[in-house]
């Protein structure tokens, strides 16, 4: 469940901005057509679901499946206050409770880094998908290519421990291309195409937002544990190691991730 609850808060970090933005370039990466049945694996509270529904209409069907009976929760509300039901399922990706070929398509969205087995997560993807269906998914790249990630990690380090900073740094945790190349490649996909996306997160007030986004994060009773002056100093030293990405209207700072398509 660790893993799980690391992929829930993950898949809308950093900000909402930033997980709309790459959302939408997931979901356009797709070219889902009128009429497809996707699968959005591990869809948390169903961002990139909604929005595919969008693109297939009526004709077509969206289902999210996910591992956690409260992200899903969350999802039929807000699908159910937007329009059109989408079919959700409560399900673990290395063992897909779906048929063979039963997708036209089949959306993940920076899930796979936090898959305790990630080749059977893949194959599991494999198979669901039709041939000549397509495999979609995003991975955030290594800590060297996500600079507010890692503004964190090395404080935490100094100020906190080196375990609460692998705890935070998990969503940077499979960012290399060439091992994810060969993990797509190796469970049987063709034609595998991996580009990177750059995409900007933009925070007005850097000192105001620090401390809400540790609230739900892995390392929450280990920010709450330091006194006051730790605390500060914690946030001092991520000011500190993002300062090169102030400007005039706050934080701008760089996320990349890898975005792959992969046919069946």
């Amino acid at each position: 469940m660790r893993a799980t609850r690391l992929c829930l808060v993950y898949r809308r970090f950093p900000n909402r901005g930033c997980v709309l933005a790459y959302s939408t370039l997931l979901v356009e990466q797709a070219r889902l057509q009128s009429g497809e049945r996707v699968l959005d694996a591990a869809c948390g509270t169903g961002i990139v679901a909604r929005l595919a529904l969008s693109h297939i209409g009526a004709a077509g069907q969206v289902t999210g499946v996910d591992l956690n009976p409260g992200m899903l929760a969350v999802a039929r509300i807000v699908s159910a206050e937007g329009g059109p039901l989408i079919d959700w399922h409560e399900g673990n990706v290395e063992a897909l409770p779906f048929a063979d070929g039963e997708f036209d398509v089949v959306l993940c969205q920076q899930g796979l880094q936090f898959f305790p087995n990630r080749a059977a997560a893949v194959r599991e993807l494999y198979r669901v998908l039709q041939e000549g269906g397509r495999l979609v998914m995003s991975v955030w790249r290594d800590l060297l290519y996500c600079p507010y990630m890692a503004a964190i990690a090395s404080a935490l380090v100094a100020h906190v421990g080196a375990e609460a900073s692998q705890r935070m740094s998990a969503p940077c945790a499979f960012g290399s291309a060439e091992a994810l190349r060969a993990l797509i490649h190796n469970a049987g996909f063709k034609d595998v195409q991996l580009r990177i996306a750059t995409l900007p997160m933009r925070v007005p007030a850097l000192e105001a937002f620090l401390p809400g986004q540790f609230i739900a994060s892995p390392i929450a009773a280990d920010i709450a544990a330091l006194d006051g002056s730790a605390r500060g100093a914690f946030f001092d030293e991520i000011k500190r190691r993002l300062h090169p990405y102030m400007d005039h209207d706050g934080l701008a700072v760089p996320f990349e991730a890898h975005v792959v398509i992969a046919y069946r």
